[in-house]
């Protein structure tokens, strides 16, 4: 029997008719993509049609598509494609998920598909804005330090290639320092700057070129770290404790109903 040469999980009939929201994310967005070397990832947001929301069954609550096998790593001219529908999307950008902010700050030439709804969304992209998020952005970010310095346990992907090169995986330094950037950009101005500001998108695509020792990274994602953990433990942040929860129930409701024709 021959493998499937994509990967596809979810109901497309469901989630691309009524997908509101869908933009470019990974190193595309963040500005930091290197021709010839990254893949090409899209995230988005569907709603779902009521019946699957108030009905008794069970549904899986997004939808997800790969140009490659199952096992096999994107490279190069490879798309992974990832949607959620509108509840699970709103239940992971509330708790501040890094990668699920992305389309609410992306810039609009990095859209690629945005319907009033999704308009409406990318609106409301401060309210999910918080300590929470920001916490969210620091966990992430240890989880790729420790695997830029080989220290972690967990089965993380192997990219032999770039430990032959520079002797360590450059792409685990060059996610790790971006995190922190973003994460002290948005502890001290309560935003996120989609691409990266020049200086900091320059300085990211001098790790991920190998252009940088690991142990200068690594220190100087201590120093961002140190100085994001100073603004929130002072209260010198402009961020509340949690995302607005009233804002984004309010919306969600809101938004749902009129897509369903329901006002």
């Amino acid at each position: 029997m021959t493998e499937p040469s994509t990967v596809e999980y979810g109901d497309p009939t469901i989630a691309l008719p009524n997908e509101i929201l869908r933009s470019v994310v990974g190193s595309g967005v963040h500005g930091i993509a290197i021709a010839g070397t990254d893949d090409h990832d899209e995230m988005g947001v569907y709603i779902e049609p009521p019946e699957r929301l108030l009905g008794v069954e069970r549904h899986r609550q997004d939808y997800i598509w790969r140009s490659q096998p199952e096992g096999v790593r994107s490279g190069h001219g490879d798309t992974d494609l990832v949607l959620y529908s509108l509840q699970k999307y709103l239940r992971l950008a509330i708790k501040g998920n890094p990668t699920v902010m992305l389309p609410l700050f992306a810039p609009e030439e990095s859209l690629v598909i945005v319907t009033p709804l999704g308009e409406e969304l990318r609106e409301l992209r401060t309210a999910f804005l918080s300590q929470q998020a920001v916490e969210r952005f620091l966990g992430y970010m240890h989880s790729q330090h420790e695997r830029m310095l080989g220290q972690s346990k967990r089965n993380v992907p192997n990219r032999p290639e770039l430990i032959e090169a520079y002797g360590w995986d450059v792409k685990y330094g060059s996610h790790a320092l971006r995190l922190a950037y973003q994460g002290f950009e948005i502890a001290s101005t309560g935003t996120l700057t989609l691409p990266l500001p020049p200086t900091e998108r320059e300085r990211v695509l001098a790790v991920k070129r190998g252009e940088l020792p690991r142990a200068e990274v690594s220190a100087e994602i201590g120093v961002l770290e140190v100085r994001v953990r100073e603004l929130l433990d002072t209260g010198r942040t402009p961020l509340p404790a949690t995302a607005d929860f009233a804002a984004v129930t309010a919306w969600a409701i809101s938004a749902q109903r009129r897509h369903w024709g329901w006002v």
